[in-house]
């Protein structure tokens, strides 16, 4: 990544690598408006940094109806009734907060939509395996996440060792609403290079909106920036990795991340596959402001 694509063009590191997440905290964007937000950004220049809009499986009638109402105002659908974004059938990533209990009844309220993937969470990776390999369609991809509290110590192991001979992803929580929600540098370097290791793909969630670690002004919070998590992924010594994610300076990161080769490139993003954001607008335009992005015209408030 020597030289950066030109104007409006997304390079190979960021691509997909923003999954909407706009409907969860602490954004918490009505589906209403969420559904035309996204629509805009996979129409935008920056498309193709945008992953699927995700869904909670108790908001899919709401998404339904969302979509439909879009469609009645101008939106368009399918030959077959399926809900589109632009000229496009909507993706759908379906989060199940409740385990694998809500998982066929969940695919079936999917129907109307592409499924873009599956995100479960579960206190017995094991059981959401074998859930997952019964009743999930072959050629749709599903992440597992489990409790922090479970993967400390000996638990971390066991959980990885249960994820890598199955075709589904690690899935790790990086925040949230109170401070406890945030693990430290060596407690998600651990998960990092534990997966690194096993060559086991992850994506993350919560508190990644940002490029750069750093101290919320307003919360208090320590919040991982997902530059940082990026160039962490190719390590798989863990005190190295925590070095990496503990780093502040934009200007060192982006350093880094214009050094990184083809071959790296393709190694943090085998292995960090995406993380769900509440904010498109946010991720972007920190990559601009570092020299890493180069937009034909620049973000608006809109654009998130």
């Amino acid at each position: 990544m020597s030289a950066l694509p030109s104007g409006g063009v997304i390079p190979e590191l960021f691509r997909e690598l923003f999954d909407d997440a706009a409907v969860f905290p602490p954004g918490n964007l009505p589906v209403v408006e969420a559904v035309p937000a996204h629509r805009a950004h996979r129409a935008a220049w920056y498309a193709e940094a945008v992953g699927p809009f995700l869904c909670g499986a108790g908001r899919l009638g709401e998404l339904a109806a969302a979509v439909s109402t879009a469609d009645t105002d101008g939106g368009t659908a399918g030959a077959d009734g399926s809900a589109v974004a632009g000229d496009r059938p909507l993706k759908v990533g379906l989060v199940l907060p409740g385990g694998s209990t809500e998982l066929a009844p969940a695919l079936a309220a999917a129907a109307p939509f592409e499924l873009a993937g599956v995100e479960l969470a579960t206190r017995d990776a094991a059981e959401a395996v074998a859930a997952l390999d019964r009743l999930l369609p072959p050629d749709v991809p599903a992440a597992v996440e489990l409790p922090r509290e479970l993967l400390r110590g000996d638990g971390l192991d066991a959980v990885l060792d249960a994820l890598v001979d199955s075709p589904y992803r690690a899935k790790f929580r990086t925040g949230g609403l109170v401070a406890e929600a945030f693990p430290d540098e060596d407690e998600l370097a651990a998960f990092l290079t534990g997966c690194a290791r096993r060559g086991l793909p992850y994506k993350c969630t919560a508190g990644l909106h940002n490029a750069v670690r750093h101290t919320d002004p307003e919360t208090g919070f320590e919040h991982h920036g997902f530059l940082n998590v990026l160039l962490a992924a190719q390590e798989t010594d863990r005190a190295a990795a925590a070095a990496v994610l503990a780093e502040r300076d934009g200007e060192v990161l982006a350093k880094a991340v214009r050094s990184l080769t083809d071959r790296q490139v393709t190694v943090i993003r085998n292995s960090f596959t995406a993380f769900g954001t509440c904010s498109i607008a946010e991720p972007l335009g920190d990559l601009a402001a570092l020299g890493l992005l180069s937009s034909p015209s620049p973000l608006h408030q809109e654009d998130r």
